[in-house]
């Protein structure tokens, strides 16, 4: 299991130059909508201090500081070359307060009860334990506070699942390889979906955590989902 930690972080070093123009490209735009419904969804706290695990090249983040520059984010990611792409980012799209953490989402290096809000986009099919990185969440969660994730999921339609498994599995290598300069990275991403819970799964890994009121909105058919959940009071 470890092991993919150390490959899943090379991986990620490897596309970090051009991930975002191929997430444009693969997504046709839309990620960036879903992010603002999983902001949303998220409801920051003006003024909060809200933690984006797994931050990348920092899309979260900046959609966060153009939501709401008041707040205070900090990003946390185990790959360097992506928090270097998100540092660069930063000086033309943060709005506001962004920090940026090497670490780990299984250890996460902040005290308890420090943010205000979490999200995380794209990765939970990434970490090497889903559980444990949920209780750290929690962990570092004041009471009342939202955690937010936002990824791919498995569509409950059988057909629309069908079509949508299509793309992935088989648009989504060739396009990516192109675009992203990897067809290894763009073929493990879609492959990560493949023993990934489903999305009824998913809410009650939040609620075993600890989180309360978990649950989770469906986008794209189902083909994509919001999952959240509150620390409890």
């Amino acid at each position: 299991m470890m092991d993919k930690g150390a490959y899943v972080r090379d991986m990620f070093a490897t596309i970090a130059p051009r991930y975002d123009a191929a997430n444009r490209v693969l997504t046709a735009g839309m990620d960036e909508r879903w992010r603002k419904r999983a902001i949303a969804i998220l409801a920051p706290p003006p003024g909060g201090r809200i933690l984006d695990v797994c931050c990348g090249t920092g899309d979260l983040i900046f959609h966060l500081l153009r939501t709401d520059p008041t707040l205070e984010v900090t990003g946390l990611d185990f790959c360097v070359p992506m928090l270097e792409a998100a540092r660069a980012r930063a000086p033309r799209e943060a709005r506001g307060r962004a920090a940026f953490v090497e670490g780990d989402a299984m250890a996460l290096p902040f005290p308890d009860a420090t943010f205000d809000g979490a999200t995380m986009g794209f990765s939970l099919r990434n970490v090497v334990d889903i559980d444990a990185t949920l209780r750290e969440v929690r962990r570092v969660l004041r009471p009342g506070a939202r955690f937010v994730n936002l990824d791919v999921s498995k569509a409950p339609n059988k057909i629309w699942k069908a079509c949508f498994d299509l793309y992935f599995y088989r648009a989504v290598p060739l396009v990516g390889g192109i675009v992203g300069k990897s067809k290894q990275a763009y073929a493990y991403l879609p492959q990560s979906l493949t023993h990934h819970p489903t999305a009824d799964r998913l809410r009650d890994c939040f609620a075993d955590a600890g989180f309360a009121e978990a649950g989770y909105a469906r986008l794209m058919g189902g083909a994509i989902a919001v999952h959240y959940g509150t620390a409890p009071r």
